[in-house]
C-alpha cells in the first residue's frame, strides 16, 4: 500500500507541471521584443518538457491505484508566472519561472523523502530524474537573470 503523502505529492507535481505547461505556453506567445526571444525559444522547449513530466506522473498514479487529478481538482499556484501587462517586462517572466522552479524542486525533493520513506523506490527514481531536469532548467533561467543584474 502507498503512504497517501506520495499519492498526495504526485497528485500536486501533476497539477503543477499541467499549471506551468499552460504558463509556459501563454508566455511563449505574448512576450515581445529582442531581449525576448531566447526566453520564448527556452519556454516552448520547456513546454514539450513539462509536459512529458506530466505524462510520466500521471502513469506513475495509474500504476499506484490512483488516477491523475482532473480539471475541477486544479488549484493554480504560479501567481508570479502569470503574463506581465507589460509584454516586454522579460525579466518578472524570468523571476517567475524561478519561483516555479523553486516549488517543483521542493515538491521533488519532498516526493522523494515521502517515496523514501513509504519504500516506494520506482517514485523515488521518477522524481529523481525530474528533480535533475528542473535544477537544470533553475540554472538556465539563473543564467539569463545574471543577464539582466548585470
Amino acid at each position: 500500500m502507498t503512504d497517501d503523502r506520495v499519492i498526495d505529492l504526485l497528485k500536486k507535481a501533476y497539477g503543477d507541471e499541467i499549471e506551468t505547461v499552460m504558463n509556459y505556453q501563454t508566455l511563449s506567445i505574448v512576450l515581445d521584443g529582442i531581449h525576448a526571444e531566447e526566453i520564448k525559444e527556452s519556454l516552448r522547449a520547456d513546454v514539450q518538457e513539462e509536459l512529458g513530466h506530466a505524462e510520466q506522473i500521471g502513469q506513475r498514479l495509474k500504476q499506484l491505484d490512483a488516477r491523475p487529478p482532473g480539471s475541477e481538482e486544479f488549484v493554480a499556484r504560479q501567481e508570479t508566472l502569470q503574463p506581465p501587462e507589460d509584454t516586454t517586462d522579460v525579466l518578472s517572466v524570468i523571476e517567475g519561472v524561478l519561483d516555479a522552479e523553486h516549488d517543483a524542486i521542493q515538491t521533488y525533493r519532498d516526493l522523494i523523502d515521502a517515496a523514501r520513506d513509504g519504500n516506494d523506490p520506482v517514485t523515488e527514481d521518477l522524481a529523481v530524474t525530474i528533480l535533475t531536469d528542473e535544477e537544470a532548467h533553475r540554472t538556465e533561467f539563473r543564467g539569463f537573470q545574471k543577464e539582466y543584474d548585470d
